[in-house]
């Protein structure tokens, strides 16, 4: 898991695709930044080019922010520290994971429930069809 997020991160552009808006989510509700801290940062082409001092909008710390504010994309930093969470995502993302594995089991056991119901009542349609009825139908 870390890898692919280490990749999201590193080819994160700021261009608002779904990756980038689903990334943002996270970091924005769970009051993170990075995977396991602000400093995965740093491997981000974006950030590395610029001649600013760029950073990820979607971690700024509220309470440490000033001026600019946006939800998403790049921030610009007025100091070379980031005004951003120190606790990286991993965590969070687990805890969520483990408070609602009850919830995400029981939607997958309803979907594969209705999928196994479909099944058994094509195959009982299918067994119940004769051959008689389909030299019924016209062919054109």
């Amino acid at each position: 898991m870390s890898k692919i997020v280490t990749k999201v991160l590193d080819n994160y552009g700021g261009k608002n695709s779904t990756t980038e808006q689903a990334w943002d989510f996270i970091q924005r509700t769970m009051e993170c930044c990075g995977w396991t801290g602000h400093a995965d940062w740093n491997g981000n082409m974006v950030i590395i080019n610029s001649s600013q001092l760029l950073f990820p909008c979607s971690c700024q710390n509220g309470s440490l922010a000033t001026g600019n504010s946006s939800d998403s994309g790049f921030c610009e930093a007025q100091t070379p520290e980031w005004p951003v969470y120190d606790t990286g995502c991993s965590a969070n993302v687990e805890g969520w994971l483990v408070t609602n594995v009850g919830v995400v089991l029981g939607i997958c056991l309803g979907v594969a429930v209705i999928e196994l119901l479909g099944m058994i009542l094509s195959i009982c349609l299918c067994k119940n069809v004769r051959t008689e009825y389909y030299t019924k139908v016209s062919k054109y």
